[in-house]
């Protein structure tokens, strides 16, 4: 008799997927100097991936993490539309409002999207986009 496939096991390979490229993009963003303050923030109305402070100039940095295993289906920047910021923003908004402490910090998303090197078994491509969309 054969055996079924198991339906969590899609979700269990794009859960990985998902941290690994949100570790992947806190890495770069560490790098650079940024400073987690919490990683996948959750409401009702949506999440943030990361949730940094950029030190030196004091600004709250809500990060959304995108990434693509293929080419062939568009860059990962691209995929972040008008629905996906709204939910960001409001987010972002449930953040600010149970969190007094980053209220008094300006604030801004930035994206962090990682597709695949154009060479094979090449790493992948890392693309950090500072001020990416405002709050919807």
């Amino acid at each position: 008799m054969a055996r079924s496939p198991d339906p969590t096991s899609t979700a269990t390979t794009t859960t990985e997927i998902g941290r690994a490229a949100e570790s992947r993009a806190l890495s770069h963003l560490e790098t650079a100097g940024l400073v987690l303050l919490t990683r996948n923030y959750r409401c009702r109305a949506g999440e943030i991936d990361l949730v940094m402070l950029d030190p030196e100039p004091q600004v709250l940095v809500l990060v959304e993490v995108r990434s693509r295993s293929r080419r062939d289906y568009g860059q990962a920047a691209a995929t972040i539309g008008f629905v996906k910021q709204r939910r960001c923003s409001l987010a972002a908004r449930h953040l600010l409002l149970t969190r007094r402490d980053l209220r008094r910090l300006p604030a801004r998303f930035d994206v962090v999207a990682i597709d695949p090197s154009p060479q094979p078994g090449g790493a992948p491509v890392v693309t950090w986009i500072r001020n990416a969309f405002v709050l919807c």
